[in-house]
């Protein structure tokens, strides 16, 4: 049994609001159950220095979590005059995740920064981090087709992302913190639209596992996957 009564293969309820921000080209916000991240998309008319004359824009993120998104309040990394090793590898993931469903070429030489600021966490901020990120990229770049600013879609296809893992003996989807937090097995999988395979994260926090329970949850995410594209279609 979870800790919050959904079956194995059921995802936290999700929405996902667009247009939160004013300014920024694309935004939404996106909740998975009790995670709530903001994202924002903002375009630079120019790639970064070591992508210049190359023809190749250029797709990147930042990630941050506000103070009291947790029980107890986080000091702010901008206090300590440094990131943290574990938000410095979540950005790097979200940005080469959204990369994987770009064509660079199309997009032309301009850098997209998707901010993700999460405002309430309670497990797998990175993974809506991503399907929300890939929402606010997509309204992003729709401002630069409707301006008549690049030629051709760049965007591939839709990126989502979703935890799977072992709990209680047990493979589940979408783990919120009390099983993140005492799961056997924890996964993130990130995938297109299509079905295709970007990067798989897995690891054994308190038990071994399985080829065949590995394939299980990579199912689990697959059908979790064509959930969340079809809540980002409904958002667009």
């Amino acid at each position: 049994m979870r800790p919050s009564g959904r079956k194995l293969s059921e995802l936290r309820p999700i929405s996902i609001e667009t247009g939160v921000m004013k300014h920024a080209e694309g935004s939404c916000l996106i909740k998975v159950g009790e995670t709530h991240v903001l994202c924002s998309a903002s375009i630079e008319d120019r790639p970064p220095p070591f992508l210049k004359n190359t023809g190749l824009g250029w797709v990147t993120a930042e990630y941050g979590m506000l103070p009291r998104a947790t029980n107890t309040r986080n000091r702010r990394e901008a206090a300590s005059g440094k990131q943290q090793g574990r938000t410095i590898e979540i950005q790097r993931l979200i940005g080469r995740a959204l990369r994987a469903g770009v064509d660079r070429v199309a997009l032309g030489e301009r850098q997209i920064t998707i901010d993700c600021d999460v405002i309430q966490a309670d497990g797998g901020t990175r993974c809506a981090a991503i399907t929300g990120g890939w929402v606010a990229l997509r309204l992003a770049v729709n401002k630069l087709m409707k301006a008549g600013m690049v030629t051709s879609d760049p965007i591939l296809d839709h990126v989502a992302a979703v935890s799977c893992g072992i709990y209680a003996g047990q493979s589940v989807l979408d783990l919120d913190y009390a099983e993140d937090s005492e799961a056997g097995t924890d996964g993130n999988f990130i995938l297109t639209g299509a079905g295709r395979l970007i990067e798989v994260q897995m690891s054994a926090e308190g038990a071994t596992f399985s080829r065949d329970q590995m394939t299980e949850l990579l199912d689990l995410a697959e059908a979790g996957i064509g959930e969340l594209v079809a809540a980002q279609k409904a958002a667009l």
